[in-house]
């Protein structure tokens, strides 16, 4: 064999040993070692509080907006962010016509709003109508303020109208999603002659399939002076748990069955019993709810 083919065959030979010598020789360069086991306990996850300013459309501008700074385009502007539009919408939560024992009736509870993401105004409206009159009716103009990213405190003007003498209240309260998506309402309310309320709405919204939505919702009042003339007592007065299974034709249109039980305490549940009304009963209803 040739002093060439030798020669050729030694060096394929060294090449592998001089590569890994070669690569081993960095300076700062250690032989590699075993990762360290990850303990995903100690990771921090997304999610938690959002920050105090997560509603704020400019936090992150650095001061400039679109009416000043360097990039401020003159004449009128032609883009414009969402929550710098009004919206408006007409909500009807509930219009359902409801048996129980001693009446039927047609209960209605309805929404309209209008304003920006941060503060807008709202009529309310829900009531009972029985026997060509209406039982007992609460419509309340509302103006409420983004507290947080799921929060809104609202003030409010009410006015109760019914069997008996009509009372106005000057109510405070809160409204938004609480920790695993339950929907609450909670309001104080002072009226005259130092009438004083607390009125708390719970729901909830479990999804079956995609369209079929069971919806369990609770109410309750509870009153800091009787009047006897509305038939309310002090302390807790009544309270409503009722469970409504609906199917969504579209998102903004929806019918549904429901059954709903109600009850009176204390001294409501005297002053309904003296009036030949029952302190608790149970009811069905069928009605639609939609919105535009």
């Amino acid at each position: 064999m040739s002093a060439h083919r030798l020669s050729l065959i030694a060096l394929l030979i060294a090449a592998p040993a001089a590569l890994a010598q070669s690569a081993g020789g960095h300076a700062g360069h250690h032989p590699a070692t075993a990762a360290p086991a990850m303990d995903h306990g100690e990771m921090q996850m997304q999610g938690g509080a959002a920050p105090a300013d997560a509603r704020d459309p400019h936090a992150g501008s650095g001061g400039y907006t679109l009416e000043r700074g360097p990039y401020t385009l003159e004449g009128p502007r032609s883009l414009h962010l969402a929550d710098e539009h009004r919206f408006a919408r007409l909500s009807v939560d509930r219009l359902e016509r409801v048996d129980s024992r001693d009446a039927t009736a047609t209960v209605y509870d309805v929404q309209g709003r209008i304003g920006r993401d941060y503060t807008y105004l709202a009529l309310k409206a829900e009531g009972d109508y029985a026997d060509g009159q209406l039982a007992d009716a609460h419509t309340e103009v509302r103006y409420a303020r983004a507290l947080d990213s799921y929060w809104d405190g609202h003030l409010d003007l009410r006015h109760d109208t019914g069997s008996g003498p009509d009372r106005t209240w000057l109510g405070l309260g809160v409204q938004g999603l609480a920790p695993y998506w339950f929907e609450l309402d909670a309001s104080v309310y002072a009226g005259s002659a130092g009438r004083s309320a607390l009125v708390l709405e719970a729901e909830y919204e479990l999804l079956l399939t995609q369209r079929l939505v069971l919806e369990p919702r609770a109410e309750l009042a509870v009153h800091g002076k009787a009047d006897r003339a509305n038939g309310v007592g002090s302390g807790l007065s009544d309270a409503a748990f009722g469970l409504r299974l609906r199917y969504e034709i579209t998102r903004q249109f929806a019918p549904y069955i429901g059954i709903e039980w109600h009850r009176k305490f204390g001294q409501s549940a005297d002053f309904a019993r003296d009036d030949g009304e029952t302190a608790r009963e149970t009811r069905t209803m069928a009605g639609v709810r939609f919105w535009f």
